[in-house]
């Protein structure tokens, strides 16, 4: 049969070009893709990686992309995808932890800890299988290919309501730490007095300009490795202080017996029960850079990947059980909100006033090392939402620099405007917040189990587990929280 086709050798490129559209002229790329001979899978992969016999048969062409990605020198590796995705969980929620064990008691806050970071990871595991399945290069794409376009928009409101409360929390928290509020004294005004120097505008300005902004302006989320990995560090610091502190003291005889269940002696204890579940499911919330991070990760692959959320799911438990436990342990029954608050007082121990300053200048460490990797996805998803169809932000330095400016002057300004939002915390987390870790990604995987892919039975059942779970702890918070505004108010 003749054919007017004829053969491309293995060596050659091809040019593709986009054809002018006179309506919408696009600027012409030229796009080159290396021809690789089909019957030679182990260079179709791209990956250096070869299949045996029994994975050849196996092997279907559409699971691969047609352009294979070169590894290059920019790319993350296991460890520094590990920092960031725990730099993405462990953020102002830790400091909420103490004050849970105080309501839950030592042993439900123990093993609600645990539960949910098991729950997590498995969301996140199932959110990274379909993103791959699909190609989905961010969270709201994979939303997308499953629930419809209003749902994909719906996840990225959540995303942006999400990253902005939490990061306006941190600059809350900062100007508090470093210039005083009403419940506790300023490290400000411990070291020069009171002065301008600890107006608290003024000091999450300078914090701002100075240190936030030229984190946030750069582009990519590998590039926030360094200071990830500094982060997670400045974590584990706070943790072991805590926990020398708290067995000195256990040692000592000075530390009342904890309470090991839940208080439900009165209306307010059973308000307070209602109110801190969501702050429970919040601290594990990092789904919306999954794909960021996936997408830079060397040699990627969905069981690498997993192997990263495994690593930091065991990770942020211990660094969350060993906080919770030592924090409660060590005030007990005056553990505040943010215990933050509580290390402005004299421990009961030598080197109390050092230890203080330790742990509250390095948790704003953290928290300056922080900001950055949460401000990454919100500026994606605004990027995403508002110019839909642009070219990637990435090719975009300008738009990126832009978008970087106007995102960091209205969290400055809700920081200032807002005194205190912790209550605003406490809805993020029964709403947005239990929305991207468990609603999205469970949704996600059972409308796409009735599309014919693979999901086993145990996996359908957690699917559902987790759907059903979330509703009622969103439900349940909500009613929690709105009770517990009337109490006050009244």
């Amino acid at each position: 049969m003749d054919s007017t086709y004829t053969t491309i050798s293995n060596n050659s490129y091809v040019d593709l070009q986009i054809r002018d559209d006179p309506q919408n002229p696009l600027p012409q790329r030229k796009t080159h893709i290396k021809l690789h001979p089909l019957h030679e899978v182990e260079n179709f992969i791209g990956n250096g990686q070869s299949l045996d016999d029994d994975d050849q048969d196996d092997f279907d062409i559409d699971d691969y992309p047609l352009v294979s990605k070169k590894k290059t020198s920019k790319d993350s590796g296991i460890y520094g995808a590990v920092f960031n995705l725990t730099t993405s969980i462990i953020g102002a929620g830790i400091m909420a932890l103490p004050a849970t064990m105080k309501v839950l008691g030592l042993v439900l806050g123990f093993v609600l800890i645990i539960i949910m970071g098991i729950l997590s990871e498995i969301s996140v595991e199932l959110l990274v299988r379909f993103s791959v399945r699909f190609k989905a290069s961010s969270y709201g794409e994979v939303v997308r290919f499953a629930l419809g376009k209003p749902a994909k928009v719906l996840s990225e409101i959540c995303i942006i309501v999400n990253n902005a409360g939490v990061l306006v929390v941190y600059l809350i928290i900062i100007g508090d730490v470093m210039s005083g509020s009403l419940h506790h004294v300023g490290v400000f005004d411990q070291w020069l007095g009171n002065g301008f120097w600890d107006h608290r505008k003024l000091v999450i300005l300078v914090v701002v300009v100075v240190f936030l902004a030229p984190l946030c302006a750069l582009d990519k989320i590998d590039s926030l490795s360094l200071t990830s990995a500094a982060s997670v560090a400045l974590a584990v610091v706070f943790v072991v202080v805590c926990f020398i502190v708290a067995f000195v003291k256990l040692i000592e005889g000075k530390i009342e017996a904890p309470r090991m269940t839940p208080d439900f002696g009165s209306k307010q204890a059973i308000l307070d029960l209602l109110v801190v579940i969501p702050i429970m499911t919040n601290a594990y919330v990092c789904h919306f850079n999954v794909q960021p991070i996936y997408n830079e990760l060397e040699g990627r692959s969905p069981q690498k990947m997993n192997r990263v959320g495994r690593i930091t799911t065991v990770l942020c438990v211990v660094v969350y059980a060993s906080t919770a436990i030592s924090g409660y342990l060590l005030f007990g029954k005056d553990t505040e909100s943010d215990v933050l608050t509580n290390f402005d007082k004299d421990l009961g121990i030598r080197f109390s006033s050092a230890l203080n300053y330790i742990v509250r200048i390095g948790y704003i460490l953290h928290l300056v090392l922080v900001f950055p990797v949460v401000h990454f996805s919100l500026r994606q998803t605004v990027d995403v939402l508002v110019f839909e169809g642009s070219a990637p932000l990435s090719e975009s330095r300008k738009r990126s620099l832009a978008l970087t400016a106007v995102l960091l002057a209205l969290i400055y300004f809700g920081s200032t405007m807002i005194p205190n939002i912790w209550t605003a915390f406490k809805f993020t987390g029964a709403t947005t917040a239990v929305s991207l870790g468990f609603i999205f990604p469970s949704l996600v995987a059972l409308r796409l189990s009735h599309s014919g892919e693979d999901l086993n039975v145990g996996e359908k059942f957690l699917s559902w587990l987790m759907l059903i779970l979330a509703i009622i702890v969103s439900i349940v918070g909500v009613i929690g929280n709105i009770y517990s505004l009337k109490s006050d108010s009244e």
